[in-house]
């Protein structure tokens, strides 16, 4: 099938209130352009300066999530155009968005990212790191950023209950903090977990973004 086809399968698969990121990153800008034709919106990347390369020449009015892992010292490349920053897994982190989005008058959405995954390979905070930050409250006196959800990704196994399991686990980890914390935002509301392989079991677990890539463009191309 087409990429315009794939968009429209998975996009018919999801709820009204889950969108989707279709994750782009090093496939080429004629790809995002067959997605985009398509209807789609919102693209995930996680390098700097293909993001930059790819929000100079495609349209305006896509919406660029930054999903991986983001070194401090790359957020000030990115901050003039992104729209969602996914995966904030540091005080540090979230400080140099701030800081980056305050020099040029911005203020970005992001997403706290949570590791609730026994792999030792993923990037985020455990809970309790994530109650602590948001307990001190430093966040609070941020202008250049809104914490707008969470963000998790499920361990990489074909044991669907575990899969679950994890997702749960960050769905009700999210009516935890939403009350205690951001009961009057209600921008606060996203929950980004689910990709080409499990996301049907996200879409059970209360994801509202999911983000999918393989499904849609198939396998990467590093060229």
């Amino acid at each position: 099938m087409s990429i315009g086809e794939n968009i429209r399968e998975v996009v018919s698969e999801l709820p009204e209130d889950v969108r989707l990121v279709a994750v782009s990153k090093y496939h080429p800008e004629e790809a995002i352009m067959e997605a985009y034709d398509a209807g789609q919106r919102i693209f995930g990347e996680n390098h700097e300066q293909e993001l930059k390369r790819k929000h100079t020449n495609l349209p305006k009015d896509i919406e660029w999530h930054f999903i991986g892992h983001l070194q401090t010292n790359k957020v000030r490349f990115i901050v003039p155009y992104i729209s969602v920053i996914e995966a904030v897994d540091s005080l540090k982190l979230l400080r140099e968005i701030n800081k980056q989005a305050t020099k040029i008058g911005r203020r970005i959405d992001v997403l706290l990212e949570l590791h609730i995954a026994e792999e030792a390979t993923k990037y985020g905070l455990s809970l309790d790191d994530c109650r602590q930050l948001l307990d001190e409250g430093e966040w609070r006196t941020m202008e250049g950023i809104h914490i707008i959800g969470l963000m998790m990704m499920a361990s990489n196994t074909d044991d669907q209950a575990q899969v679950m399991a994890e997702m749960t686990t960050a769905a009700n980890f999210f009516d935890e903090i939403k009350s205690k914390y951001f009961a009057d935002d209600d921008s606060f509301c996203e929950r980004s977990w689910g990709m080409s392989h499990d996301y049907h079991i996200a879409v059970e677990c209360r994801s509202t973004l999911v983000r999918v890539g393989t499904k849609i463009f198939g396998e990467r191309s590093y060229n």
